[in-house]
């Protein structure tokens, strides 16, 4: 593994700075956590990711022959990395871009990779996630929400939930159980769905900032196809995994991390805009620190998992430790700067006193889930356990 980047590698990411300190960083800086999603910001969004498109950064590491500009997946890392410090609003097109697109190179049928591929690269093709339900969330494989054999197809009947994005969605990247009898991670099968179909419903699930980001979404007698099918049937657990794998890569969460960690030390260096600054004693700095330092190992061993993809290699124990390390130091960031802003902290938008305009205190809340969403600490705990470290399951 390399620990320097070649020039050429460099000049990118300055390229990458200076377009986004153009397009979409200051614009960003003082909104709600997913905010994204709300309706006044949405046309700028998508603006963005036309943007994007058009200089294809969206499709950076596709190969040529997918419409991608078959660049190194180190690129795909310094984009992915600059992107979470300049908190760009690009999570319309992550799955689409980073999980879906990838899974559908490997699983994917030619139609498939036709129909889609060229959908996501130009930004007009919107997934959502499709996996946890009601009574599936860590143990995902429990999930019931069945797809019924009939005739060319399958109907679909159940319900999702804490489906980010789904109401702005075009597509859902589906997990469903097609067989019943059998053990429940062999009964799963993966299905691309239209999610303007006839029998889906989307209800909104407000979060704590009031954002309409999450939802859940029923699914009453939807007939899909067999041709959305991904992979063999009854083998969807395998398509699932491989996909959360390519979410788990990290890279991005160190990259806010330090976007966060430098707000803090400005905070102890110099008065913040509502004039109050904190009086740094040797603990505070040697908590930032070592805040610092861990952050720095975590972006080295996110770094690790995208020289291994660069290697045509799918990262599984890699991309779990990269996952835990870059969640859970977040919070720890945050539990700091709340430590040392104190009630100045907590206060929202509006205040004079508050930190960075009140997007400090929406952070901290907000940090609460990383160690539950896009996989629990648990059960990335569970994966390094058994299948980086070789212990016996449980």
């Amino acid at each position: 593994m390399r620990f320097q980047f070649t020039p050429e590698q460099e000049a990118f990411r300055r390229e990458v700075r200076a377009f986004l300190a153009e397009h979409a960083s200051e614009a960003w800086k003082a909104i709600e956590p997913d905010a994204e999603f709300r309706e006044e910001h949405w046309p700028a969004v998508r603006a963005l990711t036309a943007k994007l498109a058009a200089k294809g950064w969206l499709t950076l590491s596709w190969p040529a022959e997918f419409g991608g500009q078959g660049r190194s997946k180190i690129d795909q890392l310094i984009f992915n990395e600059e992107t979470a410090y300049a908190r760009a609003p690009t999570r319309d097109m992550m799955i689409g871009s980073d999980l879906v697109a990838p899974t559908l190179m490997l699983y994917g049928t030619e139609r498939q990779k036709e129909a889609y591929l060229p959908r996501i690269a130009d930004g007009t093709a919107i997934f959502c996630q499709g996996f946890s339900e009601p009574g599936a969330g860590s143990d995902l494989a429990s999930l019931q929400l069945r797809a019924k054999r009939d005739g060319d197809g399958y109907v679909l009947n159940g319900s999702k939930i804490w489906t980010s994005g789904a109401h702005k969605a075009t597509h859902c990247w589906l997990m469903a159980r097609t067989d019943p009898e059998a053990p429940k991670h062999k009964g799963i099968s993966m299905f691309v769905v239209d999610m303007h179909s006839p029998g889906i419903e989307v209800r909104p699930i407000l979060n704590m900032f009031g954002v309409h980001y999450f939802n859940q979404v029923f699914f009453d007698n939807v007939r899909v196809l067999r041709e959305e099918l991904v992979g063999e049937d009854n083998r969807g657990w395998y398509v699932g995994a491989a996909s959360l794998d390519f979410e788990r890569s990290g890279v991005a969460r160190f990259g806010a991390n330090r976007r966060s960690l430098e707000e803090l030390v400005r905070l102890c260096n110099e008065p913040d805009l509502g004039g109050w600054r904190v009086h740094a004693g040797e603990r505070v700095r040697q908590q930032l620190a070592a805040l610092w330092t861990a952050n720095e190992a975590g972006r080295l061993l996110a770094y690790r998992v995208g020289w291994m993809q660069s290697r045509g290699q799918v990262p599984n124990k890699e991309a779990a430790m990269s996952k835990l390390m870059g969640s859970e130091l977040a919070q720890e960031i945050f539990n700091v700067g709340m430590e040392l802003t104190g009630m100045h902290g907590t206060l929202d938008k509006g205040s004079k006193w508050a930190f960075m305009d009140g997007r400090f205190a929406w952070e901290w809340m907000d940090a609460i889930s990383f160690t539950i969403r896009a996989g629990t600490s648990e059960v990335l705990r569970n994966i390094i356990a058994t299948r980086g470290l070789g212990l016996p399951r449980g």
